[in-house]
């Protein structure tokens, strides 16, 4: 069973981010990036199938950014290979097309029997590779996966819905899963096991043809949330605060 991970890189939200002078992104110089928290939950269950049925896990990941600590740490995590994607990747934005369309052909040249990825990234919140990735290799997808079983030739998947819901479904392999979160937390990887890791593994390194079929969409216009003062605080005791606020109801034809 051979897993491939893809870890996408996006801006740390602890950061205060500014829009750029174009006004049509985030400013992305100096920005200090991080691995998607879903697609760390990806790799921890990536792990967990490899503890509980000695499946291999590559991790990949596009050249930029800081992408060789992001694959030393995979590695000190317990992924097998760590394989870097060099190809015409910019430090804006990759649109989700073009980057599925290179993912997938990654995945054909290994050989993949299962893809997990994060079921959605922090950067846009809209949950396209797996379904897109899933699309272009004609693989069947489940998405919000909580949690994988393998067995020979088929993954029994958990789907998480809403209510606190739980869909038990079987997929046949290959496929694609957006994983929403592992079985367990992410592991942790010491910083003297990545430093080893960087002193004694080496990274694969795998050209990717450029992409040119994006999804049509062009971002025009970024911009911070507008801050308007629309808070009233309402002081006095609990007999004083219920008056005011049957007048504010009543101002604005709320009451009964």
């Amino acid at each position: 069973m051979h897993i491939v991970v893809p870890l996408k890189q996006s801006p740390d939200l602890v950061e205060e981010l500014e829009v750029n002078a174009e006004g049509n992104d985030i400013d992305r110089q100096g920005l200090k990036l991080q691995v998607s928290e879903w697609d760390e939950q990806a790799l921890e269950e990536a792990l967990c199938l490899k503890e509980a049925s000695g499946a291999n896990v590559t991790a990949i990941t596009a050249d930029w950014g800081g992408a060789d600590l992001v694959l030393f740490t995979a590695l000190a995590k317990g992924a097998d290979r760590a394989l870097k994607l060099v190809g015409d990747f910019s430090t804006t934005m990759l649109d989700n097309h073009r980057l599925a369309r290179a993912l997938a052909s990654t995945v054909e040249q290994l050989g993949a029997n299962l893809v997990l990825t994060g079921v959605q990234s922090v950067e846009d919140l809209d949950g396209q590779i797996p379904v897109l990735l899933a699309a272009m290799l004609g693989w069947p997808h489940v998405s919000v996966v909580t949690g994988v079983e393998l067995t020979a030739d088929a993954a029994q998947v958990k789907q998480e819905h809403s209510g606190g819901l739980v869909a038990e479904l079987e997929v046949k392999l290959p496929a694609v899963l957006g994983v929403q979160a592992a079985r367990r937390a992410p592991r942790y990887a010491p910083v003297s096991k990545v430093r080893q890791m960087q002193k004694g593994a080496k990274l694969e390194q795998l050209s990717v043809a450029a992409q040119d079929a994006g999804s049509g969409l062009k971002v025009r216009r970024v911009f911070k949330p507008q801050v308007a003062a629309r808070a009233e605080i309402l002081e006095g005791t609990a007999e004083e605060i219920a008056a005011k606020l049957l007048a504010v109801l009543r101002e604005r034809g709320l009451s009964l």
